[in-house]
């Protein structure tokens, strides 16, 4: 992908969160948070720094719309810097193969792995800060649980549209 694109798609998840995700609420704690994809699609470097920057800016912006006081920053800045960690694991892939590397030309079962790890991290500190209690554990747990499904279901549902659209 080339700078436009991941600026196009990072623009457009943002405002799809903002104005569209972020007024959906399954039992008034449910909601599905599809701006963490951008953390999949975005290129590996070998300066870490950028993704990082990026991620926290992209939460802090996010954080700004919907007045959470830091908590999508800080998950979003967390996953990114885990997700060096978990290319490597299920990928199988070393710093030389990072400019080749292409999440939609990996095989479904890894890309599935990879997706679904960083999504529940992602979920379970997001709605662990929001709810920052040990009290709650279990609802946190659930909710993390029915969100992520939420999450991953949209995320596969979109990639499989925009991909076969592509081939198209």
């Amino acid at each position: 992908m080339n700078n436009f694109s991941i600026f196009f798609w990072a623009v457009f998840l943002l405002l799809l969160q903002i104005f569209v995700l972020n007024n959906i609420n399954f039992f008034s704690s449910i909601n599905p948070y599809l701006y963490v994809a951008i953390i999949f699609i975005f290129p590996l470097y070998k300066n870490r720094f950028i993704i990082l920057i990026f991620s926290f800016l992209y939460g802090l912006a996010l954080d700004s719309f919907t007045d959470t006081g830091g908590i999508h920053a800080f998950s979003l800045l967390f996953v990114a810097y885990l997700r060096l960690f978990f290319i490597k694991l299920y990928f199988k892939k070393s710093n030389i193969d990072f400019l080749l590397f292409n999440i939609h030309s990996e095989p479904f079962g890894q890309v599935f792995n990879y997706v679904t790890t960083l999504t529940i991290i992602h979920h379970f500190l997001l709605i662990f800060l929001d709810n920052f209690s040990f009290q709650n554990i279990d609802i946190v747990l659930l909710n993390t649980l029915y969100s992520s499904t939420f999450t991953l279901l949209l995320y596969f549902l979109g990639s499989y549209l925009f991909k076969k659209k592509q081939l198209n």
